[in-house]
């Protein structure tokens, strides 16, 4: 009898072990797959914001920063990466708030001041708007040079010129996909801009893993030398951080965080699986339909739409009169955006930026035998210099990255421009027209300087583009900052339901007023304790238990039954942010004199 049941145990044992084993991968397998749904349904802003800070303008002066100087400016990378994120970190939290991007913030609090009204509008709206959008045709201006140089560097039988005129081909991208900016956000538009931004990290990748790199020296590049406060050094720096931290990117980033998560996966096309038969079906009924005359005059409308954006009964017209997201909005979506936007930077457009610095030093600065290298190198050259000492392949990689880099940055400038159009004036234009728009204003001077100067006058301009982005940033960062430092405007608003005492208690549990009280009395012993039939008294004991306990303060008006949460930025963060902006101004007033006095190195 023991020896059967001994058997029997220990026949059983290997089907128990192998239900076991089915039993937990499923159950990873099916974690697996709600993490990675968790990831695509909250990411994707991140990604496309990061495509700015590493656009053919930051390839120009990272070149030039390791060819000169070798690894000693990686720290230097490295401060602008995180100067970046903060401001990219505050845009995305005003747009999770609020409810609204910062060129509409921009309209409420200058269009209709209550005093001096037409000075406002005149003297500081409408100018920070032609601000915006010169910022806007620089940038696309150096992303169509980028672009430019990239497809003569892979083709060198075609002009200079003729590369600058096929950039203009890259609006037939947004001809095969809705608006973005819409409300809800198609997945197909983020894995095309993903696509881009992956393709530039593997190609710089592949590159420095056939250069000679110092790895040493390159991880002691990431602290502060003496070669960062030398003249040219200096100058570099600065144009370091005039390159990385873009205007377009805080107004679109700002724009995008606004969207809700949810409404953006049931919206989005990618999440439906018709079978293929469907699929060819559809898409021929769409073929027929698209030829017919009212389909193709009502696409063409479409397409090339330009109006007043649609107004609501009563828009509000100041601050006061907006209301923000909700508090359950802000806690689902605050913590994943700026997850999503530190990673995406620091992961992607540090990594890059960094890797392009590594690549010129080992290429350009240190020699065959260790010495100093070809001296500054530029976005012309540096096709030459790669297939001479790395090959002809690596070189070409050089320039299919530069090329993904200015695409997929000029496709994020055309809908920065959308968004500041339709915050600035309310005036909306689909984002083809806006590309041809954009496109045209650099494209023409761009045509008429290759053909005439050639290289060095596209070079010139391309520093031209930078220069005015230098000087329109420390006016986009101002009310950026001021609009995150308000405790007014970046505060939330939620109902207390209920009337009971025990509702009360437990909303008293969980917040406390944020206002001083003179009382003496020591706080509670437990919330029991709390005279709700008081409000004044209820305030100040829940004043009291909120500094005992060391929470997060919060208002709670008992009378209106609601509570205020305040995310406005706390006073370290507002000393680091008014620092940096100081730091930007000086920086981009010295780059600015500093090339007057044709001083650059």
């Amino acid at each position: 009898m023991a020896g059967s049941s001994i058997t029997a145990s220990s026949g059983s044992s290997p089907a128990a072990a192998q239900s076991s084993s089915t039993s937990f991968s499923s159950r990873v397998g099916s974690t697996a797959a709600k993490v990675g749904k968790h990831i695509v349904k909250h990411t994707g802003t991140g990604i496309v914001c990061a495509v700015a800070y590493f656009d053919p303008g930051n390839w120009g002066v990272d070149l030039q920063a390791g060819s000169q100087f070798g690894y000693k400016l990686l720290f230097i990378v490295l401060l602008a990466g995180l100067i970046a994120v903060f401001m990219q970190c505050l845009a995305s939290r005003l747009g999770v708030v609020t409810g609204l991007d910062l060129a509409s913030h921009c309209r409420l609090l200058l269009h209709d001041r209550p005093k001096h009204t037409r000075f406002w509008r005149w003297a500081v709206l409408y100018p920070l708007y032609v601000l915006s959008e010169t910022a806007i045709v620089a940038t696309d201006l150096a992303e169509l040079l980028g672009s430019a140089i990239a497809l003569t560097l892979m083709f060198p039988s075609l002009p200079l010129y003729a590369g600058v005129i096929l950039t203009a081909l890259d609006v037939l991208l947004l001809l095969g996909m809705r608006d973005p900016l819409g409300g809800a956000p198609v997945k197909p538009f983020e894995f095309l801009i993903a696509g881009l931004v992956f393709t530039v990290l593997i190609c710089m990748g592949v590159i420095v893993s056939k250069a000679s790199v110092h790895w040493g020296d390159a991880f002691d590049g990431f602290i502060p030398s003496s070669a960062v406060v030398s003249p040219g050094g200096l100058y570099t720096a600065i144009g370091i951080l005039g390159a990385t931290v873009m205007p377009h990117s805080l107004f679109l980033g700002s724009a995008l965080a606004t969207q809700s998560a949810s409404r953006r996966r049931t919206n989005s096309a990618w999440e439906s699986t018709p079978t293929l038969g469907e699929k060819t079906r559809s898409f021929m009924t769409n073929v027929k339909a698209g030829f017919s005359k009212d389909s193709l005059v009502g696409g063409a409308k479409r397409v090339f739409q330009m109006g007043r954006v649609a107004e609501e009964e009563r828009p509000p017209k100041n601050h006061a009169e907006h209301e923000n997201h909700d508090l359950g909005f802000v806690r689902r979506h605050l913590t994943h955006g700026i997850v999503d936007m530190v990673v995406s930077l620091l992961g992607l457009a540090l990594v890059v930026n960094a890797l392009i610095v590594i690549l010129a030093s080992a290429v350009f600065f240190f020699g065959a035998n260790g010495g100093p290298g070809n001296g500054p190198a530029t976005l012309f050259d540096a096709y030459d210099l790669l297939v001479g000492k790395l090959g002809k392949a690596a070189a070409t990689l050089f320039a299919l990255a530069l090329l993904a880099a200015g695409q997929s940055s000029s496709i994020v400038a055309t809908l920065a421009g959308q968004v500041i159009s339709e915050g600035f004036i309310r005036w909306k234009v689909s984002p083809v027209l806006r590309r041809l728009l954009t496109r045209s204003l650099g494209l023409i001077p761009s045509v008429i300087i290759a053909a005439a100067l050639g290289k060095a006058g596209v070079s010139a301009l391309l520093v031209i583009s930078q220069v005015v982005l230098s000087i329109v940033l420390p006016f986009i960062v101002f009310p950026l900052l001021y609009l995150c430092s308000s405790k007014e405007i970046m505060s939330v608003k939620t109902a207390i339901s209920g009337h009971g005492t025990a509702h009360k208690k437990n909303a008293a549990s969980q917040s406390s007023s944020s206002f001083s009280t003179s009382s003496g009395e020591g706080p509670p012993e437990s919330w029991s304790e709390l005279d709700v039939s008081d409000p004044q008294r209820w305030q100040s004991q829940t004043t009291l238990a909120g500094l005992a306990t060391g929470r997060a303060l919060r208002t709670v008006d008992v009378e209106a039954a609601e509570e205020i949460v305040d995310y406005s930025m706390g006073k370290i963060s507002m000393v680091f942010g008014w620092s940096m902006w100081l730091l930007i101004v000086l920086a981009n007033g010295y780059a600015i004199v500093t090339l007057a006095l044709g001083e650059d190195a």
